[in-house]
């Protein structure tokens, strides 16, 4: 049975949950997932989950991601990206200093209002249906953190290409929507590729086309605990390891306290688990009962 991460470079005009719609097909597994949605308009790194490698999709998708994104100056729609319908239009005006002298307004911690095209529920449904029936309702400002936000070269006279580094949870197209409202002139997003999410890059990725093309489509599949690779690994003995599997805690009066990937004896991972004051506990499994 297959399981692991996939790391997939998401194609234009597919869905996260078309990818893994895909998936379950070739890898013929009905536990797959992603971590961290993609718009259908939107490529890049969508990591996916395999078999018992599902357990783990909670810890990816509270990592911070990286994209470089395209704000188009001067256009306003109904989605903040150029796919939905244009609300207004305006000549824009500013050059790039302007843009650069209002970039700090939105990096560190920030509030941003959820887009109405998204899946954020609201009295038990996603805004995007209230939208497309022509609906709007108020939206609690959600908090996220934009790490980096840099202009990487302009493109014509009214598009820029820029770098982000945000926390789970950020709208890019709110965000080039937002800095469009600050330049008085308005904006949407036009492009947007992830570079890198859950500790993962493009350099990791592979299309969908290699994995259906490959003769061995699960020798792409990295293993789980690469996912947890800054964590320390912790190899058990027997005594601990059998009581691991049997979900009760084990005693390591030597070892510190701290978070740990945890092995068996024969090298296997077997989850992970946290050490506080001499005993051993799991956080999640990841063995095959």
């Amino acid at each position: 049975m297959a399981n692991g991460i996939l790391i997939v470079d998401k194609p234009q005009g597919w869905t996260s949950m078309d990818v893994c719609a895909k998936l379950r097909g070739v890898f013929h597994e009905k536990r797959v997932g992603h971590a961290g949605t993609l718009d259908p308009m939107a490529t890049g790194v969508l990591p996916v989950f395999i078999g018992r490698a599902t357990r783990a999709v909670e810890f990816a998708a509270q990592s911070d991601k990286e994209y470089i994104a395209v704000l188009k100056l001067g256009v306003v729609t109904n989605t903040q990206d150029a796919t939905g319908e244009v609300l207004e239009t305006h000549p824009v005006t500013v050059a790039q200093a302007d843009l650069e002298a209002v970039l700090p307004r939105f990096r560190g911690d920030i509030l941003q209002i959820p887009p109405m095209f998204s899946a954020v529920k609201r009295d038990g449904k996603k805004l995007y249906e209230l939208a497309r029936k022509g609906k709007e309702v108020e939206r609690q400002p959600r908090p996220v953190t934009i790490h980096t936000l840099e202009v990487l070269r302009p493109l014509g006279e009214d598009g820029y290409e820029l770098r982000i580094v945000c926390s789970k949870g950020t709208y890019v197209r709110t965000l080039c929507h937002d800095i469009g409202q600050t330049l008085g002139c308005g904006g949407c997003m036009s492009a947007l590729r992830r570079v890198r999410a859950a500790g993962f890059t493009l350099e990791d990725a592979v299309t969908l086309d290699q994995v259906q093309a490959h003769a061995d489509p699960a020798a792409l599949l990295r293993p789980v605990d690469s996912l947890f690779a800054g964590w320390p690994a912790l190899s058990l003995k027997a005594a601990a390891e059998k009581k691991v599997r049997n979900g009760a805690s084990a005693p390591l009066p030597d070892v510190p306290d701290g978070e740990y990937r945890v092995y068996g004896q024969n090298g296997k991972f077997l989850a992970l688990g946290a050490v506080k004051g001499g005993i051993l506990t799991a956080v999640k499994s990841f063995f095959e009962v």
